[in-house]
């Protein structure tokens, strides 16, 4: 396989989550190489975003599963004024790192392997809603883990190479309050101003922070009113939640909901949920990281664990009890953004530890 011309036909195929044909582009190109590889290739239909692509090898429980998604957070057009291309050893493009390279690397190592034979069956699943919360994805994830002896995700690893063997979990949290309109000048006294009651909230919010917790939670968007000369009636604030422990967002919800107007005469509403548990550096990681960095060891790679405050989809894997890797993906920096790349060389380094824990898993 050429991967880098793999890769350039995939981040060139630009798939934003909320376009599902255009995710639906990728979900064609990567049938159509797992096909070549002698792949069993199921689509998964979906209504909302794009398809889900299921490839696998073998038959039977007890296999390795790689998790994979094939949309991005760039729109249609980004790579006009941020086009595929290779400088000093860099690859630059809209979701090289994330996470189109990992798709690169999950079949450039089932090609490596395919002569050998699987020790294990191996099914690769590549979803297409990760970047907007996995809501169509999540039930599949979870359905082909509990099937399987090892989950490897092939999410971007850490700078230094390491592999993330614990990530926080997210929620958010949706705050309104409601106060009364009116006139600023003539009926300032009858307004009860909602934009001051959320002020007060969001300094109570942002207190519930405990870093020695890792918890953190974010008043990351507010807006509220309409024009200057109106006591404003509604104030809006989303608020952006990680959790690292057990029961930290249980907590969290309770003080929250437990929030009190400051202000009579304003009335104070909270919803928002957890959209991924956490997946904390427990046992079960512990025992299966070192048994990854025995296999790598013997290729001679000496791998490191790391973790991160951002979630991915192992962060569905976690709470069901099966060993699970992430970050197996290529290495680079500059997630979400115009900087984003791979070190080219990360390629092809990272489709030989890929296979090689494949085969001796």
């Amino acid at each position: 396989m050429d991967m880098k011309a793999l890769l350039k036909q995939l981040v060139e195929t630009e798939s934003p989550s909320h376009d599902k044909s255009a995710v639906d582009r990728v979900g064609v190109l990567v049938r159509g190489e797992a096909l070549k590889y002698g792949a069993d290739v199921k689509i998964i239909p979906n209504t909302t975003t794009g398809d889900h692509v299921v490839a696998r090898w073998g038959s039977g429980e007890g296999g390795i599963l790689l998790l994979c998604h094939m949309d991005t957070v760039f729109s249609l057009g980004t790579l006009n004024s941020m086009p595929y291309r290779e400088v000093d050893g860099k690859i630059f493009g809209p979701g090289v790192l994330d996470m189109k390279a990992g798709i690169v690397i999950s079949l450039a190592a089932i090609e490596a392997i395919i002569n050998t034979g699987f020790k294990r069956p191996v099914t690769l699943l590549c979803t297409s809603d990760e970047e907007i919360g996995s809501a169509t994805s999540r039930e599949y994830i979870e359905e082909l883990a509990k099937k399987s002896a090892l989950v490897l995700v092939l999410e971007a690893a850490l700078l230094d190479g390491s592999l993330k063997t614990w990530r926080k979990g997210v929620g958010a949290f949706y705050v309104h309050v409601k106060g009364r309109a009116a006139h600023s000048g003539g009926d300032h006294e009858k307004g009860r101003n909602a934009i001051e009651e959320m002020a007060h909230q969001v300094i109570a919010i942002q207190k519930m922070t405990d870093y020695s917790r890792q918890t953190t939670l974010n008043v990351g968007v507010m807006n509220g009113g309409t024009v200057s000369n109106v006591v404003p009636e509604d104030a809006y604030a989303e608020v952006d939640v990680r959790v690292m422990q057990p029961g930290e967002w249980e907590r969290l919800e309770s003080e929250m909901q437990s929030l009190s107007c400051v202000l009579e005469g304003t009335k104070l509403t909270v919803t928002g949920g957890l959209n991924r548990p956490p997946m904390p550096f427990d046992e079960t990681a512990k025992v299966t990281f070192e048994k990854a960095k025995s296999i790598a060891k013997a290729i001679g790679v000496d791998l490191t664990a790391g973790g991160t405050g951002g979630a991915s989809d192992a962060n569905f894997v976690a709470p069901l009890g099966i060993p699970v890797l992430d970050g197996m993906g290529a290495i680079g920096e500059g997630y979400h953004s115009e900087r984003e790349y791979i070190f080219a060389d990360s390629l092809e380094q990272r489709k030989k530890l890929l296979a090689a824990l494949i085969q001796n898993w």
